[in-house]
């Protein structure tokens, strides 16, 4: 028999009042990995973790975490069970250095201020942070952004990260760096599930993809398996174009 998985969902739905944002999905990601969750816009990808760190109710189905059913649970205590969130638009406390804010991220997160120094220095290496820690979050760049984003996250010792488009923005280089910081995040123990539109760094971090079009999930399986299902390519490009055949003929 398998492992139990670390985070799981069944049938996990919702609507918003007539509107069907994720219908009847299931998931499940084990402990240790990185898997990547893809889609079009609007395809229902920020609704889907914003129904498992609680910022939205479930309409229907169940949600399990470690085991334990979490739908209806308030987000700061899915974070204290484990849970973080780093989003694409970062706000940190702009008049506090990056040190503080990943500091705040080690004293209110899953074991409160235990070890907090420590566990914020091991978030500064992780997201390559340490010559910026003493500055002020105002004004710094999209992606040193994006990597305190991550740091905080960190710091609040999860067993899972759920990161929403860390890439998005980021040029060539620094969509390296996030990836280098997402591997360094999954070999301190962290699951991540991630979410990115950059298909060239989602085919090189991640183990296995998940799939959604309008709602739901149309496909999963290893990097791949998902470049070659045409389901996946017709959610992405759109079905082939049929040549105009009377066109063709009078040419």
């Amino acid at each position: 028999m398998s492992p139990e998985p670390l985070l799981a969902g069944r049938g996990v739905t919702k609507r918003f009042r007539g509107l069907t944002a994720v219908e009847s999905i299931d998931f499940a990601i084990p402990e240790g990995a990185i898997y990547g969750l893809i889609g079009p816009n609007g395809a229902g990808k920020s609704t889907l973790f914003n129904l498992i760190t609680g910022y939205y109710p479930v309409t229907e189905g169940e949600i399990y975490f470690r085991g334990e059913r979490i739908n209806g649970r308030p987000t700061y205590r899915l974070n204290q069970m484990g849970i973080a969130r780093a989003f694409q638009l970062s706000k940190p406390f702009p008049a506090l250095t990056v040190r503080e804010n990943v500091g705040l991220g080690a004293m209110f997160g899953r074991v409160g201020r235990a070890d907090s120094e420590r566990i914020t220095k091991d978030a500064l290496e992780i997201a390559g942070l340490h010559d910026v820690a003493d500055r002020t979050a105002e004004g710094l760049t999209v992606g040193t952004l994006r990597k305190l984003e991550i740091a905080r996250a960190f710091a609040t010792r999860p067993y899972i990260l759920l990161a929403d488009e860390p890439c998005a923005g980021l040029n060539p280089a620094e969509t390296q760096i996030m990836i280098d910081c997402l591997k360094a995040v999954r070999d301190r123990g962290v699951t991540v599930w991630l979410v990115e539109h950059d298909m060239r760094a989602v085919m090189s971090v991640c183990e296995h993809i998940f799939v959604i079009d309008a709602g739901r999930k149309i496909a999963e399986g290893s990097p791949q398996e998902i470049v070659n299902d045409p389901l996946v390519v017709e959610a992405y490009l759109g079905p082939p174009v049929e040549a105009d055949t009377e066109e063709e003929a009078g040419q």
